[in-house]
C-alpha cells in the first residue's frame, strides 16, 4: 500500500494535465496516481493512455473515465480507489518541486492532530494564492472583503479575516481553509466525516471540506517553506491571469462564473444559516444575488 494516493479530476485540460502528471512522476516517484476525467472532450483520457501506458499496467496510474458531474463527485471517484495514508488533492494546474510532498508528509507524519496541510502557492506572476490561506466565509469576513476593507487595511485582524493577513505569512501556522488545488489530507479526516459534498459542482466544495474537517477537531496547517507553483483558473477560463492558456469554451466560462455564487449560498445555508438572524440570513442571501449579477458582468472575480 502506498504512503501517499494522489488524485487529480481533470476537464479538457490535457496539455496541462501530461506536464502534471509528468512532474509529479519525477519529484514523488513512490505514489499511487489517480486520474478521474471528468468527460473532456479535448482527448486528454486517450492521451494517458498513451503516453503513461507503461505506469498504467505498473498500477502507478490509475485512470477513471467518468461523466462530469462536478468535482467534488470526481474527488469521490477517486477516493473510492485509494489506499495511501495521506492523500493528495491537486489540480492540474499545480506544480510541486522535488522535496515538497516528502516535506508535507514528514510533518504530518510528526503532528497526528493536523488533518489537512498546504503549502504556499505561487502564482505564475509570483504572487502569493491568498485563496490558499483563507478565513471561513462569514458575514463579516465576507463583507469587508467585497467591500475592499481588507485591501485598505491588509493586517488588520478585525478587517481581513477573510485572508488572515494579519498572520506571519513567511512561519508555518493554522489557518481555516485551503484549496483544494493542492491539499494533502490525512485518510484519518475522510473516516471521521465522510466524502466530499456533491452538493457543490465547482467551488466551495474545498470550503465545506475544510469547515467540517475543523468542525471534527483537526487542524488545518499553512507551510511557507514549501512553494508550489499554481497556474489558477487555467480549466475554467475566467481568471485573467490564465487565460491565454486557458481552452475553456465560452460557455464553459458563463457556467462557471454562476457556480461561484451558487457555491457561496449553499455553503451559507448548509453552515450559517441557523448561527445567524434572519435578517441577516435574508441580506446574505440577497447580496448573493446581486454578486451573481455582478460576476455575470464580470465584476468582483478574484
Amino acid at each position: 500500500m502506498p504512503l501517499l494516493s494522489t488524485i487529480i479530476v481533470n476537464y479538457n485540460t490535457k496539455d496541462l494535465l501530461e506536464k502534471c502528471v509528468r512532474n509529479l512522476l519525477e519529484v514523488y516517484p513512490d505514489q499511487e496516481i489517480i486520474v478521474v476525467d471528468n468527460g473532456s472532450s479535448d482527448g486528454s483520457a486517450d492521451m494517458l493512455s498513451l503516453e503513461f501506458s507503461s505506469k498504467i499496467s505498473s498500477n502507478k496510474l490509475c485512470l477513471i473515465r467518468a461523466e462530469n458531474n462536478g468535482l467534488a463527485s470526481g474527488q469521490n471517484l477517486g477516493l473510492k480507489k485509494a489506499g495511501g495514508k495521506y492523500i493528495l488533492y491537486i489540480g492540474t494546474d499545480a506544480f510541486p518541486k522535488k522535496g515538497d510532498i516528502d516535506g508535507i508528509i514528514q510533518y504530518m507524519d510528526e503532528h497526528s492532530d493536523v488533518g489537512i496541510v498546504t503549502p504556499k502557492l505561487v502564482l505564475r506572476n509570483g504572487e502569493v494564492d491568498m485563496h490558499a490561506h483563507r478565513g471561513f466565509p462569514t458575514p463579516w469576513a465576507s463583507l469587508t472583503y467585497f467591500s475592499r476593507l481588507s485591501k485598505i487595511f491588509p493586517k488588520s485582524r478585525l478587517f481581513n479575516q477573510y485572508y488572515l493577513g494579519y498572520l506571519n505569512m513567511d512561519e508555518p501556522h493554522e489557518i481555516d481553509l485551503c484549496i483544494s488545488h493542492f491539499m494533502v489530507v490525512n485518510r484519518k479526516v475522510h473516516e471521521i466525516i465522510g466524502e466530499w459534498d456533491e452538493s457543490f459542482f465547482l467551488y466551495g466544495e474545498d470550503v465545506d471540506f475544510c469547515y467540517r474537517t475543523k468542525e471534527a477537531g483537526f487542524k488545518i496547517m499553512y507551510l511557507p517553506n514549501f512553494e508550489v507553483l499554481h497556474y489558477k483558473g487555467a480549466s475554467v477560463g475566467i481568471r485573467k491571469e490564465t487565460q491565454d492558456i486557458s481552452s475553456a469554451s465560452a460557455e464553459t466560462r458563463k457556467r462557471m462564473k454562476l457556480e461561484t455564487t451558487k457555491a457561496m449560498r449553499i455553503f451559507y445555508e448548509k453552515h450559517y444559516l441557523k448561527k445567524y438572524p434572519m435578517w441577516l440570513n435574508r441580506m446574505v442571501l440577497l447580496g448573493t444575488d446581486v454578486l451573481r449579477w455582478a460576476r455575470m458582468r464580470g465584476w468582483f472575480l478574484s
